[in-house]
């Protein structure tokens, strides 16, 4: 009886699907294809009729797949990649092209290396797939494929859509657990669109009855049974069909009843090869059985026969027919027996030259952690030079794991915390780096655990670290460094302070690295300092420094060096108020990011580039912006706040309870890093929603707790904003006098700073202030004197704002003309004013005109154009009493001309 069925069963719409992916793909118009399913559903069945269609319409096929463990060995599935285009003669030098590619190692900066890496590789393939033959590569498993390989596919994926090339990669659905690598890579693909998923369903009771039909010739007697215990999974239907009696209880007692009537070679190969994994080299496998050739052969063939195995690509290498068939055998296997299988695939393995992750995995399983120590080292350092930090991570605990008494351990625990922190495990990183101090404190190298400092201090911030805390704990490092190490500390104080907006101390730490750092440049710490003179109100020379930082970064191909000052420079321009510079300087660092495929740091400049698009007045363009690098930035928390800050920016008067729920979230994620550039732009738009919404109480409430945490660090750049909103709530909700006060107090900081971009609010603060106290003599020129200064700077929400500021100090001046000015260009501004922000205005209604029924006749023909005479005319009035009436107009509008007469009249009756 043959184990497998002929046809495939409850799948043709699956394959009708692959069938029109293969004609597109000839046509040059290919994708990433991707199979998901529980483990036994069918992928590989399924994908194997898709190959042999493929091949009939004339493709060319590569098949690659990994296996369990192969996440903790680099390019493990791109190695077999290689090798499967090496066997086609075809494709052959690229296949070893790949495999040398592999094998170079890494010079100067790893991140570097890596994203040339992937780029290198992308082309090669991409090369092979732009033959006139169209190219189907299938790629199994991939829930046990490594980060490189991934980046490979993502990109390949980006490519395909111009290629005659269809990519189908198999995973089980049930196994992307939160670290696995591909779970955030299949998110990531599957919302740009940049991939396709079908999901092979289980089959139902009708479609498993045709199964069994298709596999016995009939129905058998049992298929209720078989159903309700294989639940639809075709791999469980298979297996249960094959027990000699009845229905086994699992999968593995239905596998190994029929592995009980195997020959005794062939169930002794087939416990043998099982420690080797779900495929493996023949070599290998002969190597550890010490059998005869005509024996393995023949015992080959009966497991080829009985479906155990099948042979891959020449024969040199074999698959289980399913990883849970190898599992079943696996487990089967008596424990010393296991042992020593383990233990001669180790051996083998490394005399055959394998990758070094496989043969300390072998030796670890055998028990033998002394001989497999060396081997899981000399993995991690080649997965670190690959900048496969997942990889990296997974080893180096391997190494820990196997690391005789007595071996130092702080180097190990060092660059596993190093490897940790890079994939985000922060929690583990503080372990790893606590350990490894320690280690190095007792073994009396007090140097060497201080240079641990500045990695640890950066993982708990990322765990909830107040600034205190850290400052702590790096300057308990300062007795213990000497020479670069005591330097890196005073720059890691520097940063820490620059995050918190502590300037003075951020200066003088900077300025002790720069000493203790002598004649060796550090970009970063230039960087560093750039911001913070930046923030000091030393535009011109901070932004000098972080340009040529810049300069020497990119001209060094140090890419994230040069991202960062990028970023750092561009954010900062949106933050104080210099808006065409931050255009500049955000647009080229995205461009910049993108090329070296820095992309949190482009996601993060991208959210800054909306907020200065908010700022300028593109509400529109802001609110598009911050969506896509909310959705491209995924699990970067400062992009996702400052995006977040944008989104309730801008529906602050369109959707205010859109704009409460992104506050409020930006505000949460913001407080719990306690970081004053993180948490008070969110604490101001919720000010402004307060006020907007009549309630002072609260807007007050939110500019004293911004006004708090500047005050604290004596803060410019994120206080300037509260300065006018705070002057108003408390004009709203207690007078003059307690908004004097206010006003008085904030400015003290944001004169002392003397940031240019952030003065204006001070007149702006007491414009408003006259105004509400009716000396409006001397608010117009103070607003008159912030008008100009947030045009000239492009700032829109409050340059808005002042211009029905102005409006109503005209209004109260008696000068109707000039108000409706300003209330026309506000509106042309803004288009649907906030109704708080008309509060007070000179109304909209003719009816409250300052006009005589007469005069406004007159000022309608005004406006539409007709002279005096004509005016005269149409009134049956003399001309000369038409120019008294335009006199007394112009009188009580406080307007000189015509065109003036037609502004105010257009801003009372808009229909005219």
């Amino acid at each position: 009886m043959t184990l497998s069925s002929p046809v495939l069963i409850g799948r043709h719409d699956l394959l009708d699907l692959a069938d029109r992916r293969l004609t597109e793909a000839a046509q040059c118009r290919g994708e990433l294809l991707l199979l998901a399913g529980e483990a036994g559903i069918g992928k590989t069945r399924l994908l194997r009729e898709i190959t042999r269609r493929a091949t009939g319409a004339g493709f060319a096929v590569i098949a690659a797949a990994t296996a369990p463990g192969a996440a903790e060995v680099a390019a493990g599935l791109l190695t077999d990649l290689g090798a499967g285009l090496r066997r086609d003669p075809a494709t052959a030098g690229t296949g070893e092209r790949i495999m040398e590619r592999l094998r170079e190692g890494a010079e100067g900066d790893p991140d570097r290396h890596r994203r040339l890496l992937v780029a290198d590789l992308t082309e090669m393939i991409e090369r092979v797939a732009a033959c006139p033959r169209p190219m189907l590569i299938t790629l199994e498993d991939l829930h046990w494929a490594d980060d490189l390989t991934l980046d490979v596919l993502a990109r390949l994926a980006l490519r395909a859509h111009t290629l005659p090339i269809l990519l189908i990669g198999t995973f089980r659905s049930d196994e992307l657990y939160p670290r696995v690598p591909m779970r955030m890579w299949r998110t990531r693909l599957l919302t740009q669109r940049n991939a396709e998923e079908i999901r092979l369903p289980r089959l139902g009771r009708e479609d498993t009855a045709a199964l069994a039909a298709a596999i016995t010739g009939a129905v058998p007697a049992r298929i209720s049974a078989v159903f309700d215990r294989s639940d639809g999974i075709p791999l469980h239907v298979e297996e249960f069909l094959a027990a000699p009696d009845g229905v086994p209880d699992t999968l593995a007692d239905a596998v190994l009843l029929r592995a009980e009537q195997l020959g005794p070679q062939a169930r002794e190969l087939a416990g043998a090869a099982s420690v080797l994994g779900r495929s493996f080299d023949l070599d290998l496998l002969v190597a550890i059985t010490g059998l005869a050739p005509a024996m393995i052969d023949a015992a080959l063939r009966e497991l080829g026969e009985r479906f155990f195995l099948q042979p891959r690509g020449d024969g040199l290498a074999y698959d289980f027919r399913h990883a849970l068939i190898r599992d079943a055998l696996y487990t089967d296997l008596d424990p010393l027996r296991r042992r020593e299988l383990h233990g001669k695939a180790a051996e083998a393995a490394a005399a055959a030259g394998f990758a070094a992750a496989f043969v300390s995995d072998q030796f670890e399983r055998a028990q033998r952690p002394r001989e497999a120590f060396p081997y899981a080292v000399s993995a991690a350092a080649e997965a670190v030079a690959l900048s496969a930090h997942q990889e990296a991570a997974d080893l180096y605990r391997r190494a820990l794991r196997t690391a005789e008494p007595g071996t130092d351990r702080a180097p190990l625990l060092a660059a596993f915390a190093a490897e940790l922190a890079a994939i985000d495990d922060n929690a583990g990183a503080d372990r790893a780096y606590s350990q490894a101090h320690d280690l190095l404190l007792a073994a009396g190298d007090p140097d060497a655990a201080a240079a641990l400092l500045p990695g640890w201090v950066a993982v708990r911030h990322l765990l909830g670290d107040r600034l205190e805390q850290r400052v702590a704990a790096l300057r308990a490092g300062i007795p213990l460094a000497t020479g670069v190490t005591l330097a890196s500390l005073h720059a890691a104080l520097a940063a820490a302070y620059m995050l918190d907006r502590r300037l003075a101390e951020a200066l003088a730490d900077g300025s002790e690295a720069r000493r203790l750092y002598g004649e060796t440049p550090d970009l970063d710490l230039d960087a560093t300092v750039g911001s913070v003179l930046l923030f000091l109100g030393r535009l011109d020379e901070g932004g000098e420094l972080l340009e040529d930082v810049i300069a020497r970064a990119t001209a060094a191909n140090l890419e994230r060096q040069a991202a960062r000052a990028y970023r750092m420079l561009g954010s900062s321009m949106s933050v104080l108020v210099e808006y065409e510079r931050a255009h500049r300087w955000l647009t080229a660092g995205i461009a910049y990011a993108e090329r070296v495929e820095r992309f949190n740091d482009r996601h993060y400049m991208a959210a800054h580039l909306a907020h200065v698009s908010w700022a300028t007045g593109d509400f529109a363009g802001a609110s598009a912006q911050a969506r896509a690098a909310l959705a491209d930035g995924r699990g970067g928390i400062t992009t996702r706040i400052t995006a977040l800050h944008v989104l309730g920016y801008a529906a602050l008067v369109s959707d205010p309870e859109a704009a409460r729920a992104a506050l409020t979230e930006a505000a949460e994620l913001g407080g719990a890093m306690r970081e004053l550039q993180r948490v008070s732009p969110a604490w101001w738009g919720l000010a402004e929603l307060a006020l907007l919404a009549g309630d002072a109480g609260a807007a007050i409430t939110w500019c004293e707790k911004g006004w708090a945490a500047s005050a604290e660090i004596k803060d410019a750049s994120y206080l300037f904003p509260y300065v006018v909103t705070g002057a108003r709530a408390y004009l709203a909700g207690s007078g003059p006098t307690r908004a004097r006060e206010w006003v008085t107090r904030v400015s003290e900081l944001l004169r002392e700073r003397a940031i240019p971009g952030t003065l204006g609010a001070i007149d702006h603060a007491w414009g408003i202030i006259h105004l509400a106290e009716g000396q409006t003599g001397r608010a117009r020129p103070l607003l008159a004197a912030a008008a100009s200064f947030w045009t000239g700077r492009r700032r829109f929400w409050e340059g808005t704002a002042v211009l029905l500021d102005q409006a109503r100090c005209a209004h109260r001046s008696r000068r109707p003309g000039e108000a409706a000015g300003f209330v026309a260009a506000a509106r042309d501004a803004f288009g649907a004013l906030p109704a708080a922000w008309l509060a007070g205005t000179p109304s909209a209604r003719a009816d409250s005109s300052p006009l005589t029924a007469r005069e406004l006749e007159v000022a309608r023909l005004v406006a539409s154009g007709r002279t005096d005479r004509e005016i005269a005319g149409t009134l049956v009035i003399s001309p000369r009493t038409v120019a008294a009436h335009v006199e007394h107009i112009r009188t009580k509008l406080g307007v000189g001309r015509r065109t003036q007469i037609a502004g105010w009249l257009a801003t009372v009756e808009p229909s005219s």
